[in-house]
């Protein structure tokens, strides 16, 4: 999908390179659904990350069911995110800070019987241990002609190298055929 590939180049800073993904893994959630999803052993031999997801949970109302994201299993209120969300008559900006995740946008709830939402999360530099890591993300759910778009950028306020990441649903369980996959991406 060549999109993908242009977004992540923009965060290198270089011209899209073919070659430059590299699938690390891929979880689909299974009947009965799942009350998180990790991964784990993350290799340590790429600059950046990209977590591609579709997803729909147990969520009951009419909203958007977010995705929390952790690093590490690390709980601490070491995280924050930025939003700005637009549903094409008005746009939201929030943030919040000192939280134990990063919300991620974009998943789908049950009263989408026929609908996923989707969120593309770049997770820039993993592997360094002399800067807090951050994220941008782009996502969006379509609820029958009223959906949204959202941008998120995020950090966690740690100096460790990634080598897990625990998702987490907004109201449990994440639904059967939601689909997660790491890449890991090449580059300077």
């Amino acid at each position: 999908m060549p999109i993908l590939g242009t977004v992540a180049s923009q965060f290198a800073g270089k011209p899209f390179i073919a070659g430059s993904f590299e699938s690390i893994a891929t979880i689909t959630v299974g009947s009965g659904g799942s009350s998180s999803v990790e991964f784990s052993n993350i290799p340590q031999t790429f600059t950046h990350l990209q977590l591609r997801y579709i997803s729909r949970d147990g969520r009951t109302n009419s909203y958007d069911s977010p995705v929390d994201m952790r690093f590490n299993g690390n709980s601490s209120n070491s995280y924050a995110k930025h939003t700005l969300q637009g549903d094409g008559s008005t746009v939201i900006s929030a943030s919040e800070i000192s939280q134990t995740y990063i919300r991620l946008e974009g998943g789908g709830n049950s009263t989408m019987s026929s609908s996923f939402g989707i969120g593309i999360t770049d997770i820039l530099e993993y592997t360094s241990t002399n800067k807090n890591k951050t994220i941008k993300q782009i996502a969006g759910v379509e609820k029958n002609g009223s959906g949204f778009f959202r941008l998120n950028s995020g950090f966690w306020t740690n100096t460790s190298a990634i080598t897990s990441i625990t998702l987490t649903p907004f109201s449990s369980p994440f639904a059967q055929y939601s689909h997660f996959a790491l890449y890991g991406i090449k580059g300077e």
